[in-house]
């Protein structure tokens, strides 16, 4: 936000709302000095419409509302809003869960081959005669992926984060 005044030194209002975590039970929206509910309110509506989370909207403002009363202070952000979430597609990305994954190095292709079929993301790799994994799994593919590494012999899969 500073980095932002910094920018817009003559903004008179930096209005924002913002949602985070799968929950949606994290958010916050801030008038900045405009009339209770008529800035941060109207830009978490628009986050809450789309069903958005991890999602940050910073209205800055220029003039004065004084010529615009209530109804229309509401309606300017509300619109603000809406039209960056139509400009700027969301990004869909899936719940992951961090794990550790140890194997045997004769196991390699098995392990990478099934790490793509399901979209994991290795984040840590240490390749020798045995290998460590450390890779965010999607939630959805968690099972499935257990399953088949309970399946193999020399492979240990264990929850890190």
């Amino acid at each position: 936000m500073q980095l932002l005044k910094k920018q817009h030194p003559k903004a008179v209002h930096h209005c924002f709302a913002y949602r985070m975590g799968t929950d949606k039970n994290n958010f916050r929206a801030s008038d900045d000095g405009e009339p209770s509910s008529t800035a941060g309110k109207p830009i978490l509506g628009q986050i809450d419409t789309r069903k958005l989370t991890d999602m940050l909207i910073i209205v800055v403002r220029y003039f004065g509302a004084s010529l615009l009363g209530v109804p229309g202070l509401i309606n300017a952000y509300k619109s603000a809003a809406a039209m960056v979430l139509q400009l700027v597609p969301p990004i869909q990305k899936p719940v992951t869960v961090c794990y550790e994954i140890n194997f045997d190095y004769t196991r390699m292709n098995e392990v990478m081959r099934w790490f793509k079929t399901f979209d994991c993301e290795i984040q840590e790799q240490e390749m020798q005669l045995f290998c460590s994994l450390t890779a965010d799994i999607p939630k959805a593919a968690l099972h499935e992926i257990k399953r088949v590494f309970a399946d193999m012999p020399d492979v240990e899969i264990k929850i890190i984060g």
